[in-house]
C-alpha cells in the first residue's frame, strides 16, 4: 500500500448555496467537510444499505443503466485485461433495480464480485433526486452523475471539467496528482481505456518501482483525501484522480462543469491533432513548433497582438465568440478534408 503524508487542505462550514468564491477558483483540491450532511441520500446511508438503495429506487425512471461486473480475485480493481487488448470485467444494459439487488446480496460477503455503475446522467436516471439533494450550483450548468457499486479501485485518471464530487453514501478515497506529473504516471494506451478516459497503468496497492521508476516521483507530489459520507471534493479540471470506495454498498454524486465555453470544443480534439502533423516530426522540427505553440497558445497575453489592428486580427482575436470559433473548425474540418 502506498503512504502518502500529504493530505487536501480541508473547508468546514461549506453548504449547499453557500460556497466561497474561492473554492471555485482554487487550482489545488480541497475538501469541504460535511458538505451533503443534510442530503436524504446521506441519512439514508447511514441507516443502512437497504435504506439508500430503497431511497435510490424511488426515483428510478426504469432506463437501463450501464453496470460492470469483475471477479473477486480481481479485488475490485477496474483495469485492462492481462494484454491490455480488453478488459478486466464485462458490461451490459440493467434496470438499476436488479443492480441494486446484486449489490446488497452481497452486503456481507468477505470476497464479492465487483459491481460497479459508472458515471450516470442523474436526471435522466433518477429525475426528482437532485431537487432533494442539490449542491446549489445551478449557476455553474454541471453535468451531475452518480456513481454507484461495491468495493471497487479505479485506476488514476483526469477530467477536463472541474468536479465537485460529493461523497452520498460509503468512504472513499482520492489519490491526488497534479497535472503536470502525466509524464511520471506511466499513462495506459490512449482512447482505449476501463472507463474511456486515458489512465495511469500502475497498481497503487502494489507498485512496481523497477518497472515504473518514475512513479516514485509522481507520489512526492500526490495528495489523499479520505472522504466520510456527506463530505464532497473541489476537483479542478486535469487533476488526476485514484479513487478506492470501501463499504459493500457505496454512492458518489459528481458535479462537472468547465470555465470555458462549450463551443471551443475539448482540448483533447488539439492533442490530438497534433499527434497527427506533429508528434513524427524530426526533434528539430518538434522544438520549432513547439516555439510556435508557447507564443500563440501556451504563453500567450493579452496584449501580446495589440500592434496588430483589431479589425485584422481575425483568428487573433481574444478571446474567440461563438461565430469565430464556428469558422475556424469548419476551415479545420475542411483542412482534414484534404
Amino acid at each position: 500500500m502506498l503512504t502518502i503524508d500529504k493530505k487536501v487542505k480541508e473547508i468546514n462550514h461549506c453548504k449547499p448555496g453557500d460556497i466561497p468564491d474561492f473554492v471555485f477558483n482554487s487550482s489545488q483540491p480541497l475538501i469541504l467537510r460535511g458538505f451533503a450532511n443534510d442530503w436524504p441520500i446521506v441519512s439514508a446511508g447511514k441507516e443502512s444499505a437497504t435504506k439508500a438503495a430503497d431511497y435510490l429506487r424511488g426515483f428510478y425512471s426504469g432506463n437501463p443503466v450501464n453496470v460492470s461486473f469483475s471477479e473477486p480475485e480481481n479485488k475490485g480493481r477496474v483495469f485492462y485485461d492481462s494484454n491490455m487488448t480488453g478488459f478486466n470485467f464485462s458490461s451490459a444494459k440493467v434496470n438499476l433495480n436488479e443492480v441494486l439487488d446484486k449489490l446488497l446480496s452481497h452486503v456481507n460477503d468477505p470476497a464479492p464480485p465487483t459491481v460497479y455503475v459508472g458515471s450516470t446522467e442523474i436526471n435522466g436516471c433518477l429525475p426528482g433526486y437532485t431537487a432533494q439533494n442539490n449542491a446549489s450550483i445551478d449557476h455553474l450548468h454541471p453535468l451531475t452523475t452518480i456513481w454507484i457499486g461495491n468495493r471497487s479501485k479505479i485506476a488514476a485518471h483526469y477530467d477536463f471539467p472541474n468536479n465537485l464530487a460529493c461523497c452520498a453514501v460509503g468512504r472513499r478515497k482520492f489519490t491526488l496528482f497534479p497535472p503536470e506529473q502525466v509524464a511520471n504516471l506511466y499513462v495506459g494506451p490512449m482512447g482505449f481505456a476501463p472507463g474511456g478516459q486515458d489512465i495511469s497503468v500502475v497498481d497503487f496497492d502494489a507498485p512496481d518501482f523497477e518497472k515504473f521508476p518514475k512513479f516514485k516521483e509522481a507520489l512526492a507530489s500526490a495528495q489523499v483525501a479520505e472522504l466520510e459520507p456527506g463530505d464532497a471534493l473541489f476537483l479542478p479540471g486535469m487533476w488526476w484522480h485514484h479513487v478506492q470506495s470501501f463499504e459493500a454498498f457505496n454512492v458518489l454524486v459528481t458535479h462537472w462543469w468547465r470555465d470555458s465555453p462549450a463551443f471551443m470544443g475539448s482540448p483533447n480534439n488539439a492533442l490530438m491533432l497534433a499527434m497527427l502533423s506533429l508528434r513524427d516530426l524530426s526533434k528539430e522540427q518538434r522544438q520549432a513548433w513547439k516555439a510556435h505553440f508557447d507564443h500563440y497558445v501556451f504563453d500567450h497575453d493579452d496584449n501580446d497582438m495589440d500592434y496588430i489592428p483589431d479589425e485584422a486580427k481575425g483568428i487573433l482575436s481574444k478571446p474567440l465568440d461563438e461565430m469565430a470559433a464556428r469558422k475556424l473548425r469548419a476551415y479545420l474540418l475542411n483542412r482534414l478534408k484534404q
